[in-house]
């Protein structure tokens, strides 16, 4: 969990919009999530996503991957900790079910969420592997709860808005393509410095150093450096 709570508060540090935080399946039992939701809530993170696997946990959509699933009421104890445990009543616990993921069908889906609704969850977030969003669109339209439902599209990415909206769904989680981006981009820059004798092959296709300085705040460090230059020539630290 340090890790993840470490890269997740420079995150936090970094941006002006609410971070919300992928905690897997709580890093452990319900004193675990407990402690969790103490530290993350203290990092300014505004909301936790965790979900009803067994710890250790594989990725969802990991072909042939091992999606063991907590029980009901064991997955219930650890919303029931992690909202306990929460400060402030705008901090968000999204209960995700993965029992469409471990092929335990719709029926289980839907009482698991009305479980996780009833033990205090504030989202809830239903995963598929399928191709189209046919049945999370059918669990958004039967579960007949009163939280927010979140996706996470990655595996039917033709989705598109309009029809999310139409079946009600209030948050889309759009959980790799930026890392997946990154690893393109970054691989096919470094296949054309190899196959090139110069750097100019790819001047257009990185960003300029000026965005780099912008992005790290470099401008504003400078400003301040002078500032504080300033002050102290006109209290005769420096001429």
């Amino acid at each position: 969990m340090t890790e993840f709570l470490h890269a997740t508060t420079n995150m936090v540090d970094a941006c002006k919009i609410p971070v919300i935080a992928d905690c897997d399946t709580g890093f452990g039992g319900p004193s675990n999530v407990s402690h969790m939701v103490k530290k993350y809530e203290g990092a300014g993170v505004a909301a936790i996503s965790i979900e009803d696997k067994i710890f250790p946990k594989q990725n969802s959509l990991l072909e042939g991957g091992i999606q063991d699933m907590l029980s009901e009421k064991e997955f219930v104890a650890k919303i029931i900790a992690a909202k306990e445990a929460k400060r402030s009543p705008s901090f968000m616990i999204i209960a995700r079910t993965e029992a469409l993921i471990a092929g335990l069908g719709m029926n289980e889906a839907i009482q698991r969420a009305r479980a996780y609704e009833k033990a205090g969850a504030d989202a809830i977030l239903i995963h598929s592997k399928k191709n189209t969003p046919d049945e999370v669109f059918e669990f958004a339209d039967t579960w007949g709860g009163k939280l927010p439902i979140v996706i996470v599209p990655t595996s039917y990415p033709s989705v598109n808005l309009s029809d999310l909206q139409k079946h009600k769904i209030k948050m889309i989680i759009y959980a790799n393509q930026t890392l997946r981006a990154s690893y393109a981009s970054m691989n096919r820059v470094l296949e054309q410095i190899k196959n090139s004798d110069s750097l100019s092959s790819v001047k257009e296709e990185i960003s300029a150093m000026e965005e780099i300085f912008k992005l790290q705040k470099m401008y504003e460090l400078k400003t301040e450096e002078e500032m504080i230059k300033q002050n102290l020539k006109k209290m005769g630290y420096i001429s």
